[in-house]
């Protein structure tokens, strides 16, 4: 899910808003203020119910941007590295690099999550049983209650045993834990988290047409997502199986051709493009990598600009480049590829380009690897 626009980094992790987050932030804020406090706390100014649901909103998403931090956190303390935080639609996602190295990694790292969102609501549970013990019936005592239930909530449906929902991964560690293969664990808790989406669809549609109108249909809408995200899940993970134990270097293209990047998009065309075979073009620079070009960068460029414009401009920066060694594992490399290289990866020696990975060179590999489980599974 990509951000929108960054917030600064939080603990070392860059922080971000996809505009997607807008639709569910006035969603919360106009049901309060518009429909709950004011059913709940009658005769009071329309300002003072806008203040309270505005408010309400904004630390809702504070809890959840904790609850992700916390994952973030604990990640980082078990060797994954995190790529950043985004804030969306449905929640948030910490972006890990990797896989948790063990079941108990990818218990602590899971489990926090969840932990944090009910530390948050019982917080604020605590906050509105004192001030309604002291007699308090204002927003306030509104806010904090809602705040409290939402964020109870979220803990209880985080942990539901279905991925890609924390209690996913829960369950992942389990059965992880108790079989010692994580691919089989992962399959387990992608087929939970298809399960709940069909029961989530089906509850969404049983609500919509029993009258409860938008209430159904963010259920349907929630239930497809993990339907989806489940199905994306699984796939990774047989993806996994079948590039266990490949290096890099089996899979690489060696010594790809290569350009300057002071060579002109025009020339480039003119005297390059049908005599290379590959859709991208590392830039080197005494054989070093400083970028990375693909054709469809070249072809964006309007013609009457191609003879000023050389390859360094329209190419991934040295610092967007996804870099491996030969001896790296194919798997440890899969999440690292940025959307900037449209997937490659350039294969380094001692600082000079020895080769290139592909999509298509990872087509191959999986191929590869799924025939040899089947091989082996038949014997």
């Amino acid at each position: 899910m990509r951000a929108s626009f960054r917030l600064g980094r939080i603990a070392g992790v860059p922080v971000g808003v996809n505009w997607s987050v807008l639709v569910i932030f006035l969603l919360i804020a106009w049901g309060l203020s518009a429909n709950q406090f004011p059913r709940a706390y009658p005769d009071r100014p329309w300002i003072a119910y806008a203040a309270a649901g505005l408010a309400a909103a904004v630390v809702f998403f504070l809890g959840l941007l904790a609850h992700e931090i916390s994952h973030a956190i604990v990640a980082k303390r078990n060797g994954l590295q995190v790529g950043g935080i985004t804030l969306w639609l449905f929640g948030g996602v910490a972006e890990l690099k990797g896989e948790a190295p063990n079941p108990g990694a990818e218990l602590r790292i899971a489990g926090v999550g969840p932990l944090v969102s009910l530390l948050i609501g019982m917080f604020f549970g605590a906050i509105a049983v004192a001030l309604a013990l002291a007699g308090s019936e204002g927003l306030l005592l509104g806010a904090l209650a809602w705040l409290a239930g939402i964020n109870v909530l979220l803990a209880v449906f985080n942990v539901l045993p279905a991925a890609p929902l924390d209690g996913g991964r829960l369950l992942r560690a389990a059965v992880w834990k108790a079989t010692g293969d994580r691919t089989k664990a992962s399959v387990v808790a992608a087929r939970a988290g298809w399960v709940l989406g069909a029961l989530l669809i089906g509850l969404g549609f049983w609500q919509f047409f029993a009258g409860a109108g938008f209430g159904g249909l963010w259920l349907i809408l929630i239930g497809w997502f993990l339907i989806g995200a489940a199905g994306m899940e699984e796939r990774q993970a047989r993806m996994g199986s079948a590039l266990r134990g490949v290096r890099v270097a089996d899979v690489m293209t060696p010594q790809p051709q290569t350009a300057s990047g002071d060579l002109t998009v025009a020339d480039f065309v003119d005297n390059y493009l049908f005599a290379y075979r590959h859709s991208a073009l590392p830039l080197t620079e005494e054989g070093r990598p400083i970028g990375l070009v693909t054709l469809d960068r070249v072809r964006d460029v309007p013609v009457d600009r191609r003879g000023a414009t050389t390859l360094a401009e329209v190419s991934c920066r040295a610092d967007e480049l996804v870099l491996a060694s030969p001896d790296e594992s194919l798997n440890d490399l899969l999440p690292r590829l940025s959307e900037c290289a449209d997937g490659r990866a350039l294969v380094v020696a001692d600082g000079r380009l020895v080769g290139i990975v592909s999509p298509s060179d990872i087509s191959r590999a999986v191929q590869r690897g799924s025939m040899r489980e089947q091989i082996t599974g038949r014997r």
